[in-house]
C-alpha cells in the first residue's frame, strides 16, 4: 500500500515539471523581449570587455585584444545615440541634464578605451591591464547611477 501512495506521487510529480518548466521559460521570454537598443549595445560590449579582461595582460592575445576593442567602441559609440531607461524616473526637468551625464560619462570611457588601444598596438600590456581594470571599475559605478536595476522578484 505505501508503495502504490509513494509510486503515485512520484508519477504526478514528474508530470507536472514540464508544465512548471514551461511557465518558467514563458517568463524569461518576456523578461528579454523588454531589452532596449541601448541593452543589446551595452551586452556587446559587455561581452567583449570580459574576453579582453582574460587578454589584456597577454602580449600573445594582442590580435584578439584589439578586435575586443574595436568591438567595445563600436557598440560605445552607438550606445550614445540612445537615452537609457532610467531616464524616465527622473522628473521632466532633470532628465535632460541626466541624458548629458551619461553622454558625457560613455565619452570618457570611450576615450580611456581608446587609451588601452594605443597602449595594445604598443606593446604595453602592463599599462593596458591597469586601464581595463580602471573600465571594470567604472563600468560598475556607471551602472549604479545610469542603469535601471531589475525588477525584485517577489
Amino acid at each position: 500500500m505505501k508503495i502504490r501512495i509513494l509510486l503515485l506521487t512520484l508519477i504526478c510529480a514528474v508530470a507536472t515539471v514540464p508544465g512548471v518548466r514551461a511557465q518558467e521559460g514563458k517568463a524569461k521570454s518576456a523578461d528579454q523581449d523588454e531589452q532596449t537598443e541601448l541593452g543589446a549595445k551595452m551586452e556587446k560590449v559587455g561581452a567583449a570587455f570580459r574576453k579582453l579582461r582574460g587578454s589584456a595582460a597577454d602580449a600573445t592575445k594582442n590580435a584578439d585584444s584589439l578586435k575586443q576593442i574595436a568591438i567595445i567602441r563600436e557598440n560605445m559609440t552607438a550606445a550614445l545615440k540612445f537615452d537609457p531607461a532610467m531616464k524616465a524616473d527622473k522628473p521632466a526637468a532633470d532628465q535632460a541634464k541626466f541624458v548629458a551625464a551619461y553622454q558625457t560619462k560613455l565619452k570618457e570611457e570611450i576615450a580611456v578605451v581608446e587609451k588601452v588601444e594605443a597602449a595594445l598596438k604598443a606593446g604595453n600590456n602592463e599599462e593596458a591591464a591597469k586601464l581595463v581594470a580602471q573600465l571594470g571599475q567604472d563600468q560598475k559605478d556607471a551602472h549604479k547611477q545610469f542603469k535601471k536595476g531589475a525588477p525584485k522578484k517577489q
